[in-house]
């Protein structure tokens, strides 16, 4: 049956609405001034348990911090506060991804660490809401998607920066449906927000002793919004060449093959990529590093940063009685990011060292979501032991033999 003009029209009209909304947000992105850990008086780090396993190891995440920067807090320079509210309950009984008076104490904090949350599906108990991570994203304009993959004995030392707000995903929800045969969906990239989020690739090469950036694209056949995203990095590149920092480009297919190369994914070091291309991406290089279960994430903006697990919340393991058996790892490794990004680098990485001594090395409290293992509370005290400054030089040199 052929589209009528009237369908045409409306779509058009569709269309033209969304335009205009992407034209604003890049107004709103050239007039943002980046946060400066270093002026403030006190960093607040509000703490969100989420859904299903999210409270019990957050908990055990929070524990970390709290130990780690028990100076700071006793100086009244940092402050942990819990944020409770962001439970499925809560939000399907006000049909919110993010119930008004949670976000608006996520909204207080400078940085937020967050368990995980339940995105309903069709089949589940629970109304049609937003996912509350993509509610999260864009309410707080959470552009840099961050998640670190390290496997050591591989020679694997991977971070990926992943476009957070635009791409396939920036208007899912919009697209438009054409009569009853055609179905269109939209793609953005914008200067600004490719500019930011390449910057932020480069920068943390920079700051972190890395000489390559990997750009991954489809332009050869996506020409515009891809070759527009690779051309903004092409042009960021230019200014860290002096730094001694290179830019290679690859393309998603191609790039998904060589992550399985082991004779060229060791020379891979930071990747910058669209939406989609990312989310692909990282969780196929997690699976090397023991799954998305080890993994964590950050979500990075220029006022607010998000460091959370990439897994779900597991409501199964709630329902069999095993939550107290969920592995932290993942929310731990995003404490040590999170440490990372407000400025305690040295703590980060000690956060880091001992996590790749408890999951790798020694693993003298294993985690198996089940009661045969350690629970996330006995995984926790092992971590904080091994981070100590009592043990750290010792476990330091063992993991030393570990790593080739």
């Amino acid at each position: 049956m052929p589209i009528t003009p009237q369908e045409i029209e409306a779509a058009k009209e569709k269309f033209g609405v969304l335009l205009a909304e992407q034209g604003a947000r890049i107004d709103r992105m050239k007039n943002q001034e980046f946060i400066d850990f270093k002026k403030l008086d006190k960093i607040i780090i509000g703490v969100v348990g989420g859904d299903g396993i999210g409270p019990a190891i957050t908990k055990q995440a929070a524990r970390l911090l709290k130990s780690l920067l028990k100076d700071e807090i006793s100086a009244g320079k940092a402050e942990l506060r819990d944020i409770g509210g962001l439970t499925i309950e809560n939000r399907a009984a006000v049909m919110k991804a993010i119930p008004d008076d949670v976000l608006a104490e996520l909204k207080k904090c400078h940085v937020i660490l967050k368990g995980p949350t339940t995105t309903p599906e069709a089949g589940s108990p629970w109304p049609n809401i937003e996912s509350a991570n993509v509610a999260m994203r864009k309410e707080l304009d959470l552009f840099a998607n961050v998640r670190p993959v390290r496997v050591p004995e591989e020679g694997i030392d991977w971070t990926f920066f992943r476009e957070n707000t635009e791409g396939a995903y920036a208007v899912g929800s919009k697209g438009v449906q054409v009569g009853g045969e055609l179905a269109v969906d939209f793609t953005v990239t914008t200067s600004p927000g490719t500019e930011r989020i390449a910057r932020a690739a480069f920068e943390y090469a920079r700051n972190n002793g890395k000489s390559l950036v990997t750009a991954v694209t489809k332009a050869n056949v996506i020409k515009t919004t891809d070759g527009r995203f690779l051309n903004v990095c092409r042009e960021v590149a230019k200014e860290y060449q002096s730094f001694g920092i290179a830019m290679d480009e690859w393309y998603i297919d191609i790039m998904t093959a060589k992550l399985i190369d082991k004779k060229r994914r060791t020379r891979f070091q930071v990747f910058v990529l669209p939406n989609l291309y990312g989310d692909i991406l990282t969780d196929e290089a997690a699976e090397f590093q023991g799954g998305v279960g080890t993994a964590g994430s950050a979500n990075i903006g220029a006022r607010y940063a998000m460091f959370e697990a990439i897994h779900g919340s597991a409501p199964r393991m709630v329902a069999e009685g095993r939550a107290a058996y969920a592995d932290p790892a993942s929310v731990m490794r995003a404490a040590a990011m999170l440490l990372s990004h407000i400025g305690f680098g040295e703590k980060a990485a000690a956060l880091d060292r001992a996590l790749d001594f408890c999951l790798n090395a020694e693993r003298r409290a294993a985690v198996t979501g089940r009661p045969d293992g350690a629970t996330s509370e006995e995984f926790a005290d092992y971590v904080m032991e091994t981070v100590s400054k009592d043990s750290i030089v010792g476990k330091i040199i063992q993991i030393s033999k570990y790593i080739k």
